[in-house]
């Protein structure tokens, strides 16, 4: 199998670089093929804009990326990057977390690689059926905080619903298989054992990567949300929601 590991820390030395190394040789080890995104090594630009498009000017911004795809004309980079993604079994994103999101460079990555026609489109499905569809994604990402800051009733909210938008809005949208993500807290001041003890973890979710259940998001054209010829269409229907559930939690099938 193949992956693809895209990583964003401007600091070589940093615990996120040393993961990346370490995901690279656990997937290795395990016989697989593996390709490195390495967002800050590579320079990467990150403000999307219409010099990605050969001169393609509209009729708009978003369609204009689409007629850069489908002619070919889109950057040189925007098109490696594209196809490491189409070569890719698995994807993982590996970055700290800042200011409750990706690092700028990473949001550039996802806002340029991502073109209309190539990721989404009016007639392309979407939702657990779109153009990657059959691959497996997870984030890794790392949290100065505590794990007790990012609980339900933490201050900074339940990490859940913070990589909700990545997870459902970027990787599920587009048709990934979504693994529960890799997080690891305190990964500031780390002793040696609190080092060791993330490693061990990583290390286990990377291995078992291709047997892993993803995340049970509904599809979009499963049943479950209204025709999309209503009105009110894509909402949840009546009575599929797991008693208490409410917010982002709606759009995971019921587990009982």
């Amino acid at each position: 199998m193949k992956a693809l590991i895209v990583s964003a820390h401007p600091d070589a030395n940093s615990l996120t670089a040393a993961l990346k190394d370490l995901a690279v040789s656990t997937l290795e080890a395990n016989g697989h093929e593996v390709a490195v995104s390495d967002l800050y090594a590579m320079k990467w630009q990150s403000a999307a804009d219409f010099t990605d498009f050969d001169g393609i000017t509209g009729p708009d911004f978003m369609h204009a990326s689409g007629t850069a795809y489908e002619t070919g004309r889109l950057a040189p980079d925007i098109q490696a990057e594209q196809q490491k993604l189409l070569d890719a079994d698995l994807v993982v994103l590996l970055f700290p977390l800042w200011w409750f999101t990706v690092p700028a460079i990473l949001k550039g990555w996802i806002d340029r690689v991502f073109t209309y026609n190539f990721a989404y489109g009016a007639s392309i499905p979407r939702y657990g059926d779109g153009p990657l569809a059959g691959k497996r994604a997870m984030l890794a990402t790392l949290t100065g905080g505590r794990a007790g800051h990012y609980t339900p009733r933490g201050v900074n909210g339940p990490i859940e619903d913070l990589l909700f938008p990545l997870n459902h809005g970027l990787l599920y949208f587009t048709g990934f298989d979504v693994l529960p993500p890799f997080v690891a807290h305190s990964a500031v001041h780390l002793t040696q054992e609190g080092y060791d003890d993330i490693k061990e973890g990583f290390q286990r979710r990377l291995t078992t990567a291709f047997t892993t259940e993803p995340l049970p998001y509904r599809p979009e054209a499963g049943g479950d949300y209204t025709p999309l010829t209503r009105p009110d269409a894509s909402e949840l229907a009546p009575g599929l929601e797991t008693p208490g559930t409410s917010g982002f939690g709606l759009h995971l099938a019921d587990q009982r």
